[in-house]
């Protein structure tokens, strides 16, 4: 089985297209609701799996405001290619110093075309806020990051989520979960990917035991349906909230591999779950056997085995 997966313009670590297969594999065939994500990240799920009608929200002002910008045309290919070939240069003639500069403007400005540039250019793909809200990734330390070639890899990925985003109708709010949650409609599904608790420590707001249960007690009340994304155990521990919280709905889990450290022994895998409150058809346990993927450059394929 083969399932083209695009990759959002927007990068991080612990992004879900290499899960995408299996979470769109779950989706009911019949839904014709809102989807809606509280957590909305990089995009890439809905970007992939949504149907026609989303609503995306998050919290980080940063993200919603480059998508915003992305819909209603004010970032274009065009854009984006003159943007990035313009700073590209100064920052192979300055170095590391240029990156600084633009990561200062961007605390300063917020601009989603400097928050691109920081996103791409940053170590490791990484988002993450000081206390104070101050963008506070290091340099990748690559000066010739935006070679032409990576350049046009980007813009192509703009094209595609602005493509994505008018064909879908794709809806954008920055606004707190809960909000969100109470917003949707029992005809509605519900596609939640928060910080994992007890691993990603990086969200723009922080995430502990009270937002978990906060979460779990939103999602209790919701009268449609929903699908969460969480971490079930590793090598070393086990979410103890799948135990305590998740378990009293279907649980159904993969190993994934995620790259969370510049060091390869940090490289580590990671059982991850899909919690839900209604029963995935028998035919999909497909699921539950091991997928090898193989990326392609945009448009992207994964190849499951």
């Amino acid at each position: 089985m083969s399932i083209k997966v695009y990759v959002p313009p927007i990068k991080s670590q612990g992004i879900k297209t290499k899960l995408v297969p299996w979470i769109k594999s779950i989706v009911p065939n019949d839904f014709d609701g809102l989807w809606i994500e509280p957590f909305m990240g990089t995009g890439a799920v809905a970007f992939n799996v949504a149907p026609q009608h989303s609503l995306l929200s998050d919290t980080n002002p940063h993200l919603i405001n480059f998508y915003s910008s992305v819909a209603s045309g004010e970032i274009t290919t065009e854009v984006v290619k003159d943007y990035l070939t313009r700073e590209g240069a100064l920052l192979l003639e300055k170095g590391e110093d240029h990156y600084y500069f633009i990561r200062d403007r961007f605390n300063a400005e917020h601009s989603p075309l400097d928050f691109l540039f920081v996103n791409r250019a940053g170590f490791n793909g990484m988002i993450r806020f000081n206390r104070k809200g101050g963008f506070n990734i290091p340099f990748c330390r690559k000066p010739q990051r935006f070679a032409q070639a990576y350049v046009t890899k980007i813009v192509n990925q703009v094209d595609w989520a602005s493509k994505i985003i008018k064909a879908k109708h794709l809806s954008f709010k920055c606004q707190d979960f809960t909000k969100t949650i109470g917003e949707a409609s029992s005809q509605d599904i519900i596609y939640c990917d928060p910080p994992y608790i007890d691993r990603h420590v990086d969200y723009y707001n922080g995430w502990d035991e009270s937002h978990e249960r906060e979460l779990f007690n939103k999602l209790s009340e919701f009268k449609g349906k929903f699908i969460l994304s969480t971490w079930h155990h590793n090598d070393y521990r086990e979410n103890e909230y799948i135990k305590t919280l998740w378990s009293k709905y279907n649980v159904i889990t993969r190993e994934h591999f995620y790259h969370l450290g510049g060091k390869e022994e940090n490289r580590n895998p990671v059982v991850e779950a899909l919690v839900t409150n209604f029963l995935v058809a028998p035919v999909e346990k497909i699921i539950e056997r091991p997928i090898q993927y193989t990326l392609f450059e945009q448009p992207a394929k994964y190849v499951t085995a």
